[in-house]
């Protein structure tokens, strides 16, 4: 019967294209344990740590943190491909981000080449963009991992997002304007209807996507100086008290 074959740390390291201290600092985390050890108590790898080693490193390069790598690879098949899908909605989404700045880098680039130095819009959309994943990156701490999962899952258009933010602005503009109208009142009422459909477009009616997105509104107090609120206090109070009116009824 043919023997697999143990490397010691440093022949199996430069065989995974890794450090011997990487491997240490894994067998610490409890993310990749050696197989055996010599009599003299060095680590020993085989083959089927190479698999589990280029499993964490995927994850790793996809953006999982160590951590989190660990709790999947105790898990079954279903969670993993869950934690997959959520991963690749969220890079999905850097690439979007990636490609606006791109867009903004090469206006920029144009700018300077035809001395319009002038046209700094290019320049602030570029840095519009990094605050947009410095901001995306943030909120999600908010959300629950069920409710990540569920975010990613779902399969939105990219016409129907933009189409979706084109609604908001809209939306936005005129609640501002009934700012110190009755709650009450039919348009406020009219108004608190369309915020509350776009939200159920976002939650997807997921009370767990609700929840995460109820403690990052009730949280706006520490939010950072580059995310912006959508709306101000005095119209985000309104569509609450017009939203609790309309519960009441």
């Amino acid at each position: 019967m043919h023997q697999a074959r143990l490397y010691q740390a440093r022949e199996f390291a430069e065989l995974a294209g890794v450090t011997v201290r990487t491997l240490h600092h894994y067998d610490r985390l409890g993310l990749l344990a050696p197989s055996g050890r010599t009599e003299a108590g060095y680590r020993l790898y085989g083959d089927r740590d190479l698999v589990r080693l280029e499993q964490i490193l995927a994850l790793k390069f996809i953006g999982f943190p160590l951590q989190e790598i660990r709790r999947l690879l105790k898990r079954d098949a279903k969670d993993l491909a869950a934690a997959l899908r959520r991963q690749r909605s969220m890079i999905l989404e850097k690439r979007r981000l990636l490609d606006l700045a791109v867009e903004a880098i090469q206006r920029a680039e144009k700018a300077v080449a035809s001395g319009e130095l002038e046209d700094w819009g290019a320049i602030q959309k570029i840095i519009e963009v990094i605050h947009m994943q410095s901001n995306m990156e943030w909120i999600n701490k908010y959300y629950s991992e069920q409710a990540l999962e569920a975010i990613a899952a779902r399969q939105v258009p990219t016409e129907t997002i933009e189409q979706g933010q084109r609604d908001w602005a809209d939306l936005i503009k005129e609640v501002e304007a009934a700012v110190g109208e009755d709650p009450a009142s039919p348009g406020v009422q009219a108004l608190a209807a369309r915020w509350r459909k776009l939200i159920e477009a976002f939650t997807g009616g997921n009370p767990e996507v609700q929840a995460g997105l109820n403690k990052l509104y009730a949280d706006r107090s520490n939010w950072p100086a580059t995310m912006k609120k959508p709306c101000s206090d005095a119209a985000s109070a309104l569509m609450c008290q017009a939203m609790a009116l309309s519960k009441q009824k």
